[in-house]
């Protein structure tokens, strides 16, 4: 299945010279790698354990065609690292492969700005449909995921969350990361190497841009993003 009005649509894969996989799982890599080789015509493919390393991949050229991301990784909570790898990415459409693959989890990652989702537990000809739906421009969506009925339908404060954390850049991010970990502007400052005024401008930016007052709102607001925030209780 595939769509064409949502956050993550490209304007088609035109090359797979080179794809990056974010997981942590080594086998997952390599089983993965074999797929993308298979199916999708990749030449090339890099692979990163954590969030960290693969935003500093996106900084080197050649970029990668294609980011292939898992989302519960030992750096990241929730869709937090998509939200950062998208704000570093740009062009670059980043897929989620993932074994959480309610369709909660699978709404809230298109909203994000996923430009497709593949369940881990898929075939290969599940594969090979979602990076054809890439190459047409569409977002490729799983069998049997279903967009909410009523569009005109009021957001969800998970989706409003989701949403306004897309509008931070890559520094602004990692700043509201570092806030959520309870580190003061003093400590942000000495961890990122810049000055006590610049983070307290990004923080400033940061607040209006999530639409809170406070740091603390900010931190919540971040937290609506986790996995826990897209479970009800008794799932």
């Amino acid at each position: 299945m595939a769509a064409t009005d949502m956050p993550g649509v490209t304007e088609g894969l035109r090359k797979l010279d080179l794809a990056l996989i974010v997981d942590d799982h080594p086998l997952f890599c390599d089983a993965l790698a074999l797929t993308l080789r298979a199916v999708a015509g990749v030449a090339r493919v890099e692979t990163a354990g954590r969030l960290e390393p693969a935003i500093a991949r996106l900084d080197l050229t050649p970029a990668p065609d294609v980011v292939v991301l898992d989302l519960n990784l030992p750096d990241v909570t929730g869709l937090d690292g998509l939200i950062r790898l998208k704000a570093v990415a740009g062009a670059v459409p980043v897929v989620v492969v993932s074994s959480l693959a309610d369709n909660r989890v699978i709404g809230a990652a298109l909203k994000a700005g996923a430009a497709g989702f593949i369940p881990k537990h898929s075939g290969r000809d599940a594969f090979r449909a979602a990076f054809d739906a890439l190459r047409r421009g569409e977002v490729a969506l799983p069998d049997g995921f279903a967009f909410p009925t009523d569009p005109l339908a009021p957001a969800s404060r998970q989706e409003e969350a989701v949403a306004r954390l897309s509008l931070l850049t890559r520094q602004q991010a990692r700043i509201l990361e570092l806030i959520c970990e309870g580190l003061l502007n003093k400590q942000i400052a000495y961890d990122l190497s810049i000055a006590e005024t610049t983070v307290k401008a990004h923080v400033t930016a940061i607040m209006r841009k999530l639409g809170v007052q406070s740091r603390t709102q900010a931190v919540l607001m971040a937290r609506e993003a986790s996995f826990a925030s897209l479970m009800p209780e008794g799932d």
